[in-house]
């Protein structure tokens, strides 16, 4: 969806496990994030304090969580059931205009993300209910690439373009996780501290990405360039 608002307005979005059957149809898990391109404005998880986000800022609910996006903290709104209920059509992003009567604007980009949740998705079980990500100060930032690469997806029909939406969704959500990584405490643990760790970080990808391999500590030790001791030290600190 393309938002386009002028102050005062709100929009307040239901759970994304009431919404992925009717935008989704299929998908088990549905993540939702939205890029601030114009303006300022507030996000934040129903019930709990809002988030600023100035223009270049990405804020991203990886749960589902029901969440409010609005003009001023604080505020609440009626879920948009009309929206869940209409499947997009074939040509996007859908326009959404909110004029509150004021002359502040914000533009806002809100997307979906399908993913699987089960039989276990580490990922999903390890990130956070929110994450806020700001612009950053260097120019050519990526994710404004994305975002301005995105929307010249939507406006200019060329064949496959559907598809180049689908992947620019997750080359945003994947940069997004990176700097999630990036600033989580030198001393954290988890899936995701073991993935910033060189050694730790090949052996998981190597798990993940062949499942019924008949892993052994010789060989992940041997494939990452690492004694056997040292990994497994590694492991169980960051992994557990």
């Amino acid at each position: 969806f393309a938002v386009d608002a002028f102050a005062t307005w709100v929009a307040e979005a239901p759970a994304a496990c009431k919404l992925a059957p009717h935008l989704m149809p299929g998908v088990e898990h549905v993540i939702e994030y939205h890029v601030v391109t114009r303006g300022s404005c507030w996000g934040g998880i129903v019930g709990e304090p809002a988030i600023r986000l100035d223009a270049g800022d990405v804020i991203v609910f990886p749960q589902g969580d029901a969440h409010v996006m609005s003009s001023a903290p604080g505020m609440r709104g009626e879920p948009n059931l009309h929206l869940e209920h209409a499947l997009p059509p074939d040509e996007l992003p859908i326009a959404i205009s909110k004029n509150g009567g004021g002359t502040d604007r914000s533009e806002i980009i809100c997307g979906f993300l399908g993913c699987d949740a089960r039989p276990f998705n580490p990922l999903l079980a390890t990130l956070p209910r929110v994450i806020h990500v700001k612009k950053s100060g260097a120019g050519g930032d990526v994710l404004e690439q994305f975002v301005q690469l995105a929307l010249s997806e939507s406006t200019t029909r060329r064949s496959g373009g559907e598809s180049v939406l689908a992947r620019l969704s997750e080359l945003l959500f994947i940069e997004v996780v990176r700097r999630h990584v990036a600033t989580l405490p030198p001393d954290s643990t988890g899936w995701l501290a073991g993935l910033r760790d060189d050694s730790v970080g090949r052996a998981l990808g190597m798990l993940h990405d062949r499942p019924a391999h008949p892993w052994t500590l010789n060989e992940l030790a041997r494939r990452v360039g690492a004694s056997r001791s040292g990994l497994a030290e590694r492991f169980a600190l960051l992994v557990g």
